[in-house]
């Protein structure tokens, strides 16, 4: 996914289950689009020029994931949750 395609947000629960991660600073397991798995830390939430992004720590290095570049994410207080478009 280029960062120059239109973004398109996710679906409202599933933006309630990152905030939640983001809250409690849960380890989730993360499947991209690309194909690329991470497990890493959800810190925030932030919206840059209309475009959604989680921010997670992995391995100590702070890295923005585009919401609508992510498959699903997973944690066993949440669950699996597949992300959906609105």
């Amino acid at each position: 996914m280029s960062m120059n395609d239109t973004y398109q947000p996710i679906n409202c629960d599933d933006y309630d289950n990152l905030e939640l991660a983001c809250q409690h600073h849960l380890v989730l397991m993360i499947e991209l689009k690309n194909g690329e798995t991470l497990q890493a830390k959800a810190s925030d939430l932030l919206s840059r020029k209309n475009v959604e992004y989680l921010i997670v720590d992995e391995n100590n290095l702070s890295r923005e994931l585009r919401l609508d570049s992510i498959v699903s994410f997973s944690h066993p207080e949440i669950g699996t949750v597949t992300i959906s478009e609105s």
